[in-house]
């Protein structure tokens, strides 16, 4: 898995490219939205449109990252979303929790304030 991420306003977008297996992409990837929550960033969008393929493990990650943001009083969403990885989410029901955006600009809209 590739993570890039890059800031618009008051928004920080996280791009995620490849394969999303978890292990140590999950160490990379909470790194980096830590770092982006410590540095006071409230509100965060997941690019989805470059993952090939998520595990299970890869939804948990989506999972914790959701978990930190709203502990830490921020919001969460999902853009780009495949085909693949919204079946995952409906199989799942995860699509209850997620807030997903067909593009990064819907998603940075639908941000309050």
């Amino acid at each position: 898995m590739k993570i890039s991420d890059e800031i618009k306003g008051d928004v920080a977008i996280i791009h995620l490219e490849g394969k999303v297996m978890g292990g140590p992409d999950a160490t990379m990837f909470h790194g980096k939205l830590h770092e982006l929550v410590n540095s006071g960033k409230k509100k965060v969008v997941v690019d989805l449109g470059k993952v090939e393929w998520m595990s299970s493990v890869g939804l948990g990650m989506l999972i914790s990252a959701l978990t930190t943001m709203k502990n830490n009083n921020g919001e969460l969403r999902l853009s780009n979303v495949t085909k693949g990885i919204q079946s995952l989410l409906t199989i799942t029901r995860l699509v209850t929790i997620f807030e997903t955006r067909d593009t990064i600009d819907e998603a940075i809209k639908s941000f309050k304030g």
